[in-house]
C-alpha cells in the first residue's frame, strides 16, 4: 500500500468513526444542559462551591462567573508553580520562573496550553496532575458553557436568561468530560500510552552524556489534552513522543477525540434550537473546510520537489516514520483547525505552503470545527455575519434562526471577529519592530518572520501549538504570549454572552418567503465563502510576508 492510499483510508476512517458516534453524543448533551435534575456529586460540588444550579443567569452574571471562576484558576495555577520547589513529588524540580508561570497559567486557564519550556524537564507530578490536568477538564468546560449559553440565546424568546454557568460548568465537566476521558485512557494505555507516578530513570548513554526520563500519569493527561482540545504535552516532544503517542492507530484514536466533541456539539445545537438540519448545515461547513484543508495539506507535503523527498515518498523532514506524511497531514489539520494545539509533527519543518495552512487553519479562528464549545460559537457568529451579507444583498433585515440581526448584533459579531486578528498583527508587529524579540528566531528571512507570527495567532485564536524554532522563552515572549492568550479567549467571550442575550430577549419572528432558508446547502456554501473571504482579506498581506513568500521562493 502506498502512502498516498494509507493516508486517504485513515481519513475515511476517521469519518466514519465521526459520522457513528455524531447524533448519540450530540443527543446526549443536549439532554444533560437541558435536563433540571442534578446529581448527587454535582449537588456536593454545589454544596462545596456555594452556588445555586437553579437560578436563572441574564448575561451579565453568566460573564462574571465564567470571569471569576478563571481568574481564581489563573492565579492558582500560578502559585502552585511558584510553590513547585516545596512541593511533594516535584522530582526535584525547582520553582518556575514568574514570567514562565504566568505564561503557562494563562495558558492552561485559556485553554490554549501553550508551552515555553521542557515538560519533562519543569514541571513535576504534582503541577501536572493537581494544576495543569484539572485545567485541561475545567478550561474545556467553560468553552462548552458558553457555547450552550449562545444557544439558548437562539431558542429563548423574550427573556434575557440564559441558564446557570455553574451548573453547566460541573455538567460539562461530571457527565460529559470525565466519562469520556476514563474511556478515552483505558484505551491509551491498552496501546502502550504510560501512566505512572515513577521517578527520574537513567536509560543510557547518548552522545557523550547520560538519557533520562521520567515517568507520569501521561494516558490520563494526554486523553484529556486531546479530547478538551487542550494541547499541552507531558513531554517537549508532545503528540511525536512515543510515551504518548506510539502507534498509528493511537495517532488517529488522538485525531478522533480532538474532533469528537466539537463535531458532536453541532448535533446538540440543532437539537436545542428545534431543527437538527440547521445542525447539519453549520456541520457541512466545518467538515467542507475541514477535508479541503487535509487535502490541500496532503498534496503539498506529499509533492516530490527534489531527489530527497522522491527517495522518502514525500516531506519527511520533522515527522515521525510510524505516523508518515499521511497521517501527520490529518493531525497537523486537525489540531490547527481546532484549539488544540498537540502535535505529532514538527511544523516548522513542513514546506513553505504547508506551514501557510496551519496558520491560516488558526486564523480562521479555529471554527473547523474548532475547539470545544469555541468553534461552535465561533461558527454561529460567522452564520450571523453570512445571513447580514445575505440580506445586504435583497435589502431585507437578516434574520437566523427566528431571531432579527439588528445594529446591536451585528455590532457585537463584527467586534468579535476584530478581536484576535487586532491581538495576532499588533503584537506580531511590535515583536519584529523592538530590537530584541527578533533575537529568539532561529532561521532569518521569511521563515524567521513566521515563526513570530505562527506564535501569536497560536496564542491569540488560543491554539498553543508552536512552529518549533522560535525560543518562546524569554521575558517578552512569555508575558506578551501571556497576555495575547488571555485577551484572545475572554474578550470574544464578552461579546459572545452579551450577543446571546440580546437574542434571547427577542421574540421570534415567522419565517416568510424572502426568508432565508439556512438549513440549505446554498447558505453552507455562502457560509464558506464568507468565511475564507473575511480571513484572505484580513492576513493576506501578512501571510505574503511570510509563509507564501517562503513556498514561491
Amino acid at each position: 500500500m502506498g502512502p498516498v492510499t494509507a493516508g486517504v483510508l485513515q481519513l475515511l476512517a476517521l469519518i466514519g468513526a465521526l459520522a457513528v458516534v455524531h447524533a448519540p453524543l450530540g443527543n446526549y448533551m443536549a439532554r444533560i444542559y437541558s435536563s433540571p435534575r442534578h446529581l448527587r456529586v454535582e449537588k456536593w460540588i454545589y454544596k462545596g462551591i456555594g452556588a445555586n444550579p437553579d437560578t436563572e443567569m441574564r448575561w451579565t452574571a453568566y460573564l462574571r462567573g465564567v470571569l471569576a471562576f478563571s481568574i481564581a484558576g489563573v492565579l492558582f495555577l500560578y502559585l502552585l508553580q511558584r510553590l513547585q520547589g516545596v512541593l511533594p513529588g516535584s522530582l526535584g524540580f525547582d520553582s518556575v520562573e514568574p514570567a514562565q508561570a504566568f505564561n503557562t497559567a494563562a495558558s492552561f486557564v485559556a485553554n490554549t496550553n501553550w508551552q515555553s519550556y521542557y515538560g519533562e524537564q519543569t514541571m513535576g507530578h504534582v503541577v501536572q496532575t493537581a494544576g495543569l490536568a484539572v485545567q485541561n477538564f475545567v478550561s474545556a468546560a467553560v468553552g462548552m458553557a458558553v457555547a450552550v449559553a449562545l444557544v439558548r440565546g437562539f431558542a429563548r424568546a423574550r427573556t434575557g436568561e440564559l441558564g446557570n454557568f455553574w451548573s453547566d460548568l460541573v455538567r460539562g465537566v461530571t457527565r460529559v468530560l470525565v466519562p469520556l476521558a476514563v474511556l478515552g485512557a483505558l484505551v491509551l494505555v491498552a496501546c502502550g500510552v504510560i501512566q505512572n507516578f515513577s521517578g527520574i530513570h537513567e536509560v543510557g548513554q547518548f552522545l557523550g552524556g547520560p538519557q533520562q526520563w521520567n515517568g507520569g500519569a501521561v494516558a490520563s493527561q494526554e486523553v484529556i489534552k486531546e479530547l478538551g482540545t487542550n494541547g499541552g504535552g507531558y513531554f517537549n516532544a508532545n503528540s511525536a513522543h512515543p510515551f504518548e503517542n506510539p502507534t498509528p492507530f493511537t495517532n488517529l484514536f488522538e485525531i478522533f477525540l480532538i474532533l469528537l466533541i466539537p463535531v458532536s456539539l453541532t448535533r446538540t445545537f440543532g437539537v436545542m434550537v428545534g431543527s437538527v438540519r440547521q445542525g447539519y448545515a453549520i456541520l457541512a461547513t466545518m467538515a467542507t473546510i475541514w477535508v479541503g484543508f487535509v487535502a490541500l495539506m496532503m498534496w503539498t507535503e506529499f509533492a516530490h520537489q527534489g531527489p530527497a523527498l522522491q527517495a522518502a515518498g514525500g516531506a519527511m523532514e520533522g515527522k515521525e516514520l510510524r505516523f508518515g506524511v499521511g497521517g501527520s497531514s490529518i493531525f497537523a489539520v486537525t489540531t490547527t483547525l481546532t484549539s488544540t494545539g498537540a502535535v505529532d509533527s514538527f511544523h516548522s519543518s513542513y514546506t513553505g505552503f504547508g506551514g501557510g495552512i496551519t496558520m491560516l487553519g488558526m486564523m480562521l479562528g479555529e471554527i473547523a470545527p474548532g475547539g470545544v464549545g469555541s468553534g461552535l460559537y465561533g461558527m454561529l457568529i460567522m452564520a450571523i455575519i453570512a445571513v447580514f451579507i445575505a440580506g445586504l444583498m435583497v435589502g431585507r433585515t437578516p434574520e437566523y434562526l427566528g431571531k432579527k440581526i439588528g445594529p446591536r448584533e451585528i455590532k457585537l459579531a463584527a467586534v468579535y471577529i476584530l478581536i484576535t486578528p487586532a491581538l495576532v498583527l499588533v503584537f506580531t508587529s511590535l515583536s519584529m519592530a523592538l530590537p530584541t524579540p527578533p533575537n529568539s528566531m532561529l532561521n532569518p528571512g521569511a521563515h524567521g518572520f513566521s515563526e513570530v507570527l505562527y506564535a501569536f495567532t497560536s496564542a491569540a485564536n488560543n491554539n498553543g501549538s508552536a512552529f518549533a524554532g522560535l525560543n518562546a522563552n524569554t521575558d517578552w515572549f512569555n508575558t506578551t504570549t501571556g497576555l495575547a492568550m488571555l485577551l484572545g479567549r475572554f474578550l470574544p467571550m464578552v461579546f459572545v454572552l452579551a450577543l446571546a442575550g440580546s437574542l434571547a430577549g427577542q421574540q421570534p419572528v415567522p419565517a416568510t418567503a424572502g426568508t432565508l432558508r439556512t438549513e440549505k446547502p446554498m447558505f453552507t456554501g455562502l457560509l464558506v465563502g464568507a468565511i475564507l473571504i473575511i480571513v484572505g482579506l484580513t492576513y493576506f498581506p501578512v501571510l505574503a510576508l511570510g509563509p507564501l513568500a517562503e513556498g514561491l521562493a
